[in-house]
């Protein structure tokens, strides 16, 4: 039995990987049995460690702030990085589809807050050189799968142990 958790998924979650059962996270109140509602900038995400197979993130990270000060200084994005960590089981898979440098749609809402390059998941958060341990993320991904679909940066990451 394999369990999916989309983030930022609005009324709607998507099921990407095909999982068995499929749960999500998003700010609104008008959520269904299995979203709750959190907002990731600020928030854990509200499910127990290592529940799940699959996380996916449609159009959502650019949306999470890189820096906040509420009241003290938090690395939002590694923050989210963390929590996706925490939540996904050994070797379960993390998508993330988001605009990206240098398409114009990665700066074209006024809303994205956080703009992801190519190597900004390579970089900071995989096994090799995990730059973002610098600022607090904790864990470790291998890339899986990196591609460009139009203005969209598809990445695939594995969680795995150091």
């Amino acid at each position: 039995m394999t369990k999916s958790l989309d983030l930022g998924c609005g009324s709607n979650p998507k099921n990407t990987f095909n999982a068995d059962e499929m749960y999500g996270v998003d700010i609104r109140n008008d959520l269904e049995k299995n979203i709750r509602k959190a907002d990731l900038a600020i928030e854990p995400i509200p499910f127990e460690s290592d529940s799940f197979d699959y996380v996916t993130a449609h159009d959502f990270l650019e949306h999470v702030p890189r820096i906040a000060y509420v009241p003290q200084r938090r690395n939002c994005f590694v923050e989210v990085m963390n929590e996706v960590y925490r939540v996904l089981k050994v070797n379960g898979l993390f998508l993330s589809f988001t605009p990206a440098y240098p398409k114009s749609e990665a700066f074209r809402d006024p809303t994205h807050v956080n703009i992801i390059a190519e190597d900004t998941f390579s970089l900071y958060f995989d096994t090799k050189y995990r730059w973002a341990s610098m600022y607090g993320f904790t864990g470790a991904f291998e890339i899986v799968m990196q591609e460009w679909r139009g203005p969209h940066l598809l990445t695939v990451m594995k969680k795995v142990i150091l």
